[in-house]
């Protein structure tokens, strides 16, 4: 039972008894399972969990990229995995966008298609000759795929155009774009509540006995439970390929006349940054100490703070002045696999899990794919 001397009578009956879905982390892809859920049952008891005081996963801590795949990111993924493989995840991050889009609308995810670039520096300038052999071949897909033409292009220019330093070259995929990862949750937290679904913060799970979740405020049961934690959800089940991945994030202060507009790609997608209200938002760099970023801990390091500032300085504000104004930390999901696990994991349990840094283009469609498989083993 939850704590009765710290909640009222009404407050017990309200919120922790009689559950029929009982859904675990504030996220995109809890949210979408919450909503997906009330349009099959209109009139069942569904309450979401949350940990923090806000949502504290990735959904609300990530950099606001709206992208399906950078031409390096998709050449490299087809080193590791079967052309099926790899254009089926395309497609799937393509669909997911598009039904993010509808779910919330483009106004109120202050959505810009100004284009993303795959920077190039002379370091990579061999990668850069075996993805541009593919360019023809990838834009031929993704039409097939999402009826687009000429996604990818060549634009040579984008140093002297945004004023980088030691880029040579760069891919541009014009229909990526940017998001405001507030706007959006805060929107997503409307229509659930909205839905009579009640979302309570400061509740976090800590362990789960068949119809029994076991909750730093006391125990919650409920007739289906729904783990929608991403890279924490290891902790709750342990068996599953999940491994945290913390990516460390920095923000300017506002930069008069900044040139950049956009989303940007650097060092094969290990460090990632865009613009937003006049300022660069400059995330990544797990990869200068991944043992150190499998954690779940929200938290900066001086080494990866470090790095970003300097890549800022020599790299991306070269010539223009700035000052970092604050940093933040998010956990996503990884794991051997791109694909996302969405299973039945017990008479009453069960997942959506391990997004794969794509939580935006594929996090609406986990959930909905989630609520539907709940709903079918009822």
């Amino acid at each position: 039972m939850i704590n009765s001397e710290k909640i009222s009578y009404w407050e017990q009956k309200t919120f922790f008894q009689n559950i029929d879905y009982l859904i675990i982390g504030a996220g995109i892809v809890g949210y979408s399972t919450a909503i997906q859920i009330r349009k099959a049952n209109p009139a069942s008891k569904i309450v979401i969990i949350e940990r923090g005081y806000l949502p504290s996963g990735a959904s609300s801590k990530n950099a606001g990229f709206a992208c399906f795949g950078s031409a390096t990111e998709l050449y490299s993924d087809f080193q590791k995995n079967s052309e099926k493989d790899v254009w089926e995840t395309v497609k799937l991050r393509w669909e997911g966008l598009s039904h993010l889009r509808e779910l919330i609308g483009d106004q109120k995810l202050r959505l810009e298609t100004n284009g993303s670039w795959d920077l190039i520096t002379k370091d990579e300038i061999n990668l850069f000759e075996k993805v541009k052999e593919k360019i023809p071949y990838f834009n031929q897909k993704l039409k097939e795929i999402i009826g687009e033409e000429d996604a990818y292009s060549i634009d040579p220019d984008v140093a002297t155009k945004f004023g980088f330093k030691n880029v040579i070259t760069s891919i541009f995929n014009r229909l990526e774009g940017q998001i405001d990862t507030a706007s959006m949750n805060h929107e997503f937290y409307k229509k659930v509540t909205s839905q009579d679904i009640h979302v309570l913060f400061g509740v976090e799970a800590i362990n789960i006995e068949e119809d029994n979740v076991i909750t730093n405020r006391g125990d919650i049961q409920s007739e289906n439970i729904a783990i929608c934690t991403n890279g924490f959800g290891k902790a709750l089940i342990p068996s599953e390929d999940i491994s945290p991945a913390r990516a460390q994030v920095i923000i300017t202060k506002p930069i008069q006349n900044l040139k950049i507009k956009g989303t940007f790609h650097y060092n094969e997608g290990y460090y990632y940054f865009r613009n937003i209200d006049n300022r660069i938002l400059f995330g990544g760099g797990r990869n200068m100490d991944i043992e150190g970023e499998t954690s779940i801990a929200l938290e900066n390091t001086e080494l990866i703070i470090k790095s970003l500032t300097s890549l800022l300085r020599d790299v991306i504000l070269p010539n223009t002045p700035f000052e970092i104004d604050h940093k933040w930390a998010g956990i996503m999901g990884v794991g051997k696999s791109k694909k996302p696990i969405i299973k039945k994991l017990g008479k009453h349990l069960y997942c959506g899990v391990r997004l794969g840094g794509m939580g935006i283009a594929i996090g609406t469609l986990v959930g909905k794919e989630l609520a539907l498989l709940i709903c079918k083993n009822e």
